[in-house]
């Protein structure tokens, strides 16, 4: 256990509280933006707030340095816009390095200037990850609801450039917050995997989600359950909730998260709501008395303040919950976990879990011809009446030969997450071919199913789309095929179950409980002898399988 990981164990720590506020402050003008280095840039800055670790470094540092002093155990970096994105809307996209880098250099200033007035005390510095000004699961397009103005591997490249300056700054620890669209958060998660593989190191990382109004939804609107099944797959140090909302709003969504989540909570929200002239006026007291509510509610680990807090804010938390105890995490049963915007879960009473075939061009006359003519819209129409017919899972295929079946794919996705009524169910991303399947991962804010992959071609390739997989956030479906061929008999059918099992539990840590066999329902009555077992053998195999392989389930069909 690592210093921070104890601190948490043994009390509830206090995070910063918001630097925007502190910078609006200063009054600073587009000449104190702009400093000597931009004096003669292209555009105007102001605004920019994340340019002033380099332009006023001072006026940062002493900002972390208040926080430090009020008692926040973390800060975290000026990093929020830091991404190529972001920046292109100042045109300065080539300075993301930079600005992580040195973001975090002027941080682990201020903690050495605070530890060296307070010997003995243990600071850290969290990298912030904003959510970038573009979304990847809805369109800013009213008349293009399949449109994206960014896409998952622009957030990915944009989120790695920044993991790399921050750790090469010397952060302690990340944070991806302010989560409005679950699917950007899934891009930074993956873009610092990546990263953190190359450097062969692990950083704690925190995520924090928006809840935008009292729907206790997300921007893209995914339920809290819901979003936390859809990052779970992220080795997380920590879940929370921040923004848009004050405490008082936060409440029933903090209880949610401390149940549903098996790691620690933090909770930082704005100082109330904004008043009509957009600033906040909640007093420090009140902030520090409803933190500690929630601290001796039993549900945070974490606390500290977004828009509108300040160094008094976090004074008053900090003393609100200091002889608090912290919230022991949640013991939550292994359990398959989906979502779309809302969660699935497939427990040990669950009928039989149905998912909608129609949406699949190789096994539906009518929606293949719907999507070669081009009537997407009368396409989105059979998937919604899947949905209300009791379809708890859509399965998407587009495997036509006829058709660009990634383009075709992704399209669809992006009409489906325009649907509410539609996207509400998990998706599962249906294609014999690998690229069609990760097109589709890149596409889906939920944790969805892949239907599948096998061992047809090796144990090196299924590895690598398992754990590619795995990284995206999905379960998976393995048929029992393997490199000889199909399973047809009883014993080829556990035995390839099995070793598929150990496979993804012993070699990628893979959760039990998002692997789905389908031990292959081959066709009976066909008044050949060697086929009257088939039925038999698949009912048998199914029992053996879910007998011997804990926590797996098994798909027919």
């Amino acid at each position: 256990m690592n210093t921070l990981e104890a601190a948490l164990e043994s009390r509830i720590l206090v995070l910063d509280g918001a630097m925007g506020t502190m910078i609006q402050a200063h009054n600073l003008s587009e000449t104190d933006f702009r400093g000597t280095r931009y004096a003669d840039h292209v555009c105007d800055v102001k605004g920019n707030n994340d340019l002033l670790t380099l332009t006023q470094p001072k006026i940062i540092e002493d900002i972390h340095v208040q926080y430090l002093q009020a008692g926040a155990d973390i800060i975290e970096t000026n990093t929020f816009n830091s991404n190529a994105i972001s920046l292109a809307d100042y045109q300065m996209e080539g300075l993301a390095h930079e600005l992580n880098l040195t973001a975090g250099q002027v941080a682990k200033r201020a903690v050495a200037r605070v530890q060296a007035e307070q010997p003995g005390r243990t600071c850290w510095v969290a990298g912030a990850f904003g959510p970038t000004n573009r979304t990847a699961s809805m369109s800013p397009d009213v008349n293009n609801p399949a449109f994206r103005a960014v896409t998952f591997d622009d957030l990915a490249a944009a989120y790695y450039e920044q993991v790399r300056g921050l750790v090469e700054g010397g952060v302690d620890l990340l944070i991806v917050e302010t989560i409005f669209d679950t699917l950007n958060a899934k891009a930074a998660f993956y873009a610092i995997a990546r990263y953190c593989d190359e450097v062969q190191r692990q950083l704690p990382i925190m995520a924090s989600v928006t809840i935008t109004d009292l729907s206790g939804r997300t921007l893209s609107g995914q339920l809290i359950e819901a979003f936390w099944n859809s990052i779970s797959h992220a080795n997380l140090l920590s879940v929370g909730i921040n923004c848009a909302l004050g405490a008082k709003q936060m409440r029933p969504y903090i209880e949610e998260l401390s149940n549903v989540a098996p790691i620690y909570i933090s909770c930082y929200p704005n100082a109330g709501l904004p008043n009509a002239f957009g600033g906040f006026d909640e007093t420090p007291e009140r902030m520090g008395a409803d933190l500690r509510d929630f601290a001796s509610q039993g549900w945070v680990n974490i606390v500290g303040g977004c828009c509108g807090s300040t160094p008094e804010h976090i004074r008053a938390i900090a003393e609100g919950v200091k002889d608090c105890a912290p919230h022991k995490k949640t013991h939550v049963p292994r359990m398959t976990r989906l979502s779309g915007f809302e969660p699935l879960t497939i427990r040990p009473e669950s009928n039989f879990v149905n998912i909608g075939e129609r949406t699949n061009v190789t096994g539906s006359p009518k929606f293949s011809k719907l999507i070669l003519n081009g009537k997407l819209e009368e396409a989105l129409a059979v998937a919604r009446q899947q949905v209300e017919g009791g379809a708890q899972i859509i399965d998407v295929n587009m495997d036509e030969g006829l058709l660009d079946s990634e383009k075709a794919m992704v399209e669809f996705l992006n009409l489906i997450g325009s649907e509410p009524d539609i996207a509400r169910v998990p998706i599962m991303i249906d294609s014999s071919k690998w690229s069609v399947i990760e097109a589709g991962l890149k596409c889906i804010q939920g944790k969805g199913v892949v239907n599948s992959i096998s061992l047809k071609e090796g144990e090196a390739q299924f590895l690598e789309q398992a754990h590619l997989i795995r990284r995206y956030g999905a379960a998976v479906v393995v048929m029992a095929f393997d490199e000889t061929g199909q399973a047809d008999t009883l014993d080829r059918k556990v035995e390839i179950c099995t070793r598929v099992y150990r496979l993804l539990t012993e070699k990628l840590n893979f959760p039990p409980e998002d692997i789905i066999f389908d031990p292959n329902i081959l066709t009976v009555a066909t008044g050949m002898e060697e086929h009257n077992a088939y039925a038999v053998n698949y009912i048998e195999a199914t029992r053996q399988i879910k007998a011997t392989l804990p926590f797996c389930k098994v798909s027919g069909g």
